[in-house]
C-alpha cells in the first residue's frame, strides 16, 4: 500500500510517499481502508521534530474511511461500517489500524471527507468551549486566526452559546469567512493593535476568554486582552513556541488564569470522544455547523499541503484524499 513515510525531521520535502507493508487488526483494532486524512498545523509540528517522534513514522492524526476487517474482540463496528477518528498517528495512508474504541461511527448524511475534516478541529473547538471555559449567555470570546479551520468552528461554537466572538485576522477574505461563521468584531492583526481594539470595542473592558492557538506572536496581545480573573486557553503554537515567563505576570495583569490543553486530555475515554463527537457530527449533519473545506490533496502531494498550511494563506481545512 502506500503511505507516506517520515524518516528524518525538516521541511515538507522530508514528507516521502512510499510502498509500505499493508497492517493487520489486532484484537480490539479495526483495520479501515482511508478515504480522506486531516492536514493540520501539528502534523507540521511534528515532521519538524518540534514534537518528539520516533522515526521513521507516517504522520497525520485525523481521518475517515471504510471498515475492512475488525479483531476478534471488536464488536463495536463492522466491516463496512464508515468512522472516523482523531489522536491516532499513521492517517496519511491508504490503510491504517487503530484501536476500535479510538473510532465513532459516521452518522448518515455526513461523507468520510467531511467526518475526516471536523475530527481534530471540530472536537478542539468543542473541548474549548465546553470544558476549558464554557462559554455562556454574553460571554465575550477573542479567537486568534478566527478564518482558520479551528478559528471558524470555534466563532460558529462560540456564538450558538449565546457568546459575543472577536476574531483576528490578516486579510480582508479572511475577515469576510470569520464573519460569515458568526464573529461579531473583527480587528486586523496586520495593521491593528489587537489589545488596544479589544478594549476599545468593549468600552475599556477585557474579554472573558482568549483562545489562541497562535502562540509566541499573540502571546502578550491575549494577556494584555482579559479581563481581571479571565482565561486564555493556550492550545497552539502556530508561530512557535511561548517563550519561559515569570507567573507574577498573571498576577500583575488580573489574576489570570492559563492553561495549555490538549484535545487528547479531553477525550480520554470512549465515551467523553463518542459525546464529543456525536454533537459536533450532529451539528454539521442538521446544518447548525458549517465547514470549510480550502483544499484537497492528493496522498502524493501531502508535501504542498504542508507549505500551504504553514503559510497561513489557507481559510478553513485542508485533506488528502486516498480516492
Amino acid at each position: 500500500m502506500k503511505a507516506i513515510v517520515v524518516t528524518h525531521h525538516g521541511g515538507p520535502e522530508v514528507l516521502e510517499l512510499s510502498d509500505v507493508e499493508e497492517p493487520t487488526a489486532g484484537a480490539h483494532e479495526i483495520l479501515v481502508e482511508v478515504e480522506a486524512a486531516g492536514v493540520n498545523f501539528i502534523d507540521t509540528y511534528q515532521r519538524a521534530g518540534i514534537y518528539d517522534m520516533a522515526l521513521p513514522y507516517t504522520p497525520g492524526l485525523e481521518g475517515a474511511g471504510v471498515v475492512r476487517a475488525v479483531g476478534p474482540e471488536v464488536t463495536s463496528v463492522s466491516p463496512g461500517d464508515t468512522v472516523a477518528w482523531c489522536g491516532q498517528l499513521g492517517s496519511y495512508a491508504e490503510l491504517i489500524t487503530l484501536p476500535a474504541d479510538k473510532a465513532v461511527v459516521v452518522p448518515e448524511g455526513i461523507t468520510a471527507e467531511q467526518a475526516a475534516a471536523i475530527m481534530l478541529q471540530g472536537l478542539t473547538a468543542h473541548y474549548l468551549t465546553t470544558s476549558v471555559y464554557q462559554v455562556r449567555p454574553g460571554d465575550v470570546a477573542l479567537v486568534h486566526a478566527a478564518a482558520g479551520g479551528v478559528g471558524l468552528l470555534l466563532c460558529q461554537m462560540i456564538t450558538a452559546r449565546g457568546g459575543i466572538a472577536i476574531g483576528t485576522v490578516s486579510t480582508e477574505s479572511k475577515e469576510a469567512a470569520a464573519r460569515q461563521a458568526g464573529a461579531a468584531h473583527i480587528i486586523r492583526y496586520d495593521h491593528e493593535d489587537v489589545a488596544s481594539r479589544v478594549r476599545e470595542i468593549l468600552s475599556g473592558s477585557g474579554v472573558n476568554v482568549v483562545y489562541d492557538g497562535v502562540g509566541k506572536d499573540t502571546f502578550e496581545a491575549s494577556l494584555d486582552s482579559l479581563e481581571v480573573r479571565g482565561t486564555l486557553a493556550l492550545f497552539g503554537q502556530a508561530s512557535g513556541a511561548v517563550a519561559p515567563f515569570d507567573p507574577q505576570i498573571l498576577n500583575n495583569k488580573g489574576s489570570l488564569v492559563l492553561t495549555r490543553p490538549s484535545l487528547t486530555h479531553f477525550t480520554q475515554t470512549h465515551s467523553e470522544l463518542s459525546w464529543r463527537a456525536s454533537e459536533v457530527l450532529g451539528a454539521l449533519a442538521s446544518g447548525q455547523l458549517h465547514l470549510t473545506l480550502s483544499g484537497i490533496y492528493p496522498l502524493a502531494e501531502a508535501a504542498q499541503a504542508h507549505i500551504d498550511i504553514q503559510a497561513r494563506k489557507t481559510s478553513g481545512k485542508l485533506l488528502l484524499s486516498m480516492k
